[in-house]
Formats: C-alpha cells, sequence, structure tokens
C-alpha cells in the first residue's frame, strides 16, 4: 500500500525516470481521468453545440499532453523545441462556448500532471474539477434570464387593449414586452410585433403557439429561445 502511495504521489525513485512501465502508467492514467472529464462533459451539456467529434478529442488531448510531457521530461532543450513546433499549428476550429474551452483547459492540466508522473495532482484535480462541474450544473449557478424568448407575429390591425393576446401570454409568460409594432408595407393593414418574454416552461411551447394561433387575424408566428440563438 505505501508503495502504490508513494508511486501516486511521486515520491518513489522509479518515478524519478521515464521508463517504459511508467510511461505506459502515465498514458493510461491520461486515458482513464481524461475520459472521466469527457462524460461529465457529455452529462452536464446543454445546448445546442453537442459535437461527438469535441468529446472524442478532450479524451485524446489528455493523452496527447501526457506524451507531450514524457517526450519533454527533464530535458529543457526538447521542452523549447516543442513549444516552437505546436507554435506553428494553426487551429482554426472556433469555439463558441467558452465552457467548452474550460474542459479543454482541464484535459491540458491533468494530461501535464500524469504526463509529468504527479498522479496524485492528477487524481485529486480530476476529482474536484469534475465534482465542481457537476455541482454548478446541478444548481444551475448563474443562471440569470429576465427574458428568456422572442415572439414575432404579424396581427391584422393594431391590437387594442382588450385583445385576447396579451391575456394568452399572460398565461404561459412570468412577463412579457413590446419591443416593436411594424407596419407592413403600404395598402396593408398588416403589422408585424415583436415581444421579449419570460416564459414560465418551456415545455408548453407548442400549447402556447397552439393558442395563439387560434387567435383571428394573426400569421407567420415565430418563436425564438434565447438559449438557441446563443447557439447560432
Amino acid at each position: 500500500m505505501d508503495k502504490i502511495w508513494q508511486i501516486l504521489d511521486g515520491s518513489s525513485s522509479l518515478m524519478n525516470t521515464f521508463t517504459a512501465e511508467s510511461v505506459l502508467l502515465s498514458l493510461l492514467l491520461a486515458f482513464v481521468l481524461g475520459q472521466v472529464i469527457a462524460w461529465v462533459y457529455y452529462f452536464t451539456h446543454s445546448g445546442l453545440s453537442y459535437s461527438k467529434n469535441f468529446v472524442q478529442s478532450l479524451i485524446l488531448i489528455c493523452v496527447l499532453v501526457a506524451i507531450i510531457m514524457t517526450v519533454i521530461g527533464n530535458n529543457i532543450i526538447t521542452a523549447f523545441g516543442l513549444m516552437g513546433a505546436l507554435a506553428i499549428v494553426r487551429f482554426r476550429n472556433v469555439i463558441k462556448d467558452t465552457r467548452d474551452m474550460v474542459f479543454i483547459f482541464c484535459e491540458l492540466v491533468i494530461g501535464m500532471a500524469a504526463g509529468s508522473q504527479r498522479y496524485a495532482i492528477a487524481i485529486i484535480g480530476t476529482v474536484v474539477l469534475c465534482l465542481i462541474a457537476i455541482y454548478l450544473h446541478v444548481t444551475g449557478f448563474g443562471t440569470h434570464e429576465p427574458h428568456n424568448a422572442f415572439l414575432r407575429f404579424n396581427l391584422t390591425g393594431h391590437m387594442g387593449p382588450s385583445h385576447s393576446i396579451p391575456a394568452t401570454l399572460s398565461r404561459f409568460c412570468g412577463k412579457f414586452a413590446l419591443l416593436s409594432a411594424q407596419e407592413g408595407a403600404t395598402g396593408t393593414s398588416d403589422v408585424e410585433y415583436t415581444y421579449q418574454l419570460l416564459v414560465k416552461n418551456a415545455a408548453k411551447n407548442e400549447l402556447m403557439l397552439f393558442e395563439l394561433e387560434k387567435v383571428e387575424g394573426i400569421s407567420n408566428i415565430y418563436l425564438t429561445m434565447q438559449e438557441q440563438l446563443l447557439e447560432i
């Protein structure tokens, strides 16, 4: 047991050299911990930007960084050489979500820890980072959506104070605000309305649209959730 802890802690004399066994252990640990982080990303992901290739890349990045660390070892000349070689590479893939970038950095750090044979740091760091990510996902920390949807439709004529549309929106929305009411082309009585909504329950969006379609004179109804706008 003491020997295992020495290996994990990096205090074993065997860990000061990069043997075939130690390198294999580093890569296997990087693969396992990288997969743990990738599973947490998969579990906590929300939105439209999910990509299977990105999740697989998280695992490969962790193992790749571990390989780089074993190649560098204690040789500073090799380290500068790898820095120069990697600087030539141009990554053109745009990361739209800052959360995705955080997970990439997590994989980089864990891969560096595993590759440099700091196994205890790699394991503890993975556990702590995953627990924090799950906590933020479960609690919805930072959620602040005073308005979370946009509604646009055309209506024949202007909407009066006793019109049924505001009453319908009140049933499904915590609050709503009229952003614009723009008249159509000359010779038509259509008016294009745009509302900003705070939807109570997104699962009832289809029911809200169904109720709005019953209103006489309404047409071209478009509902866009704010989360979908952020993904574009």
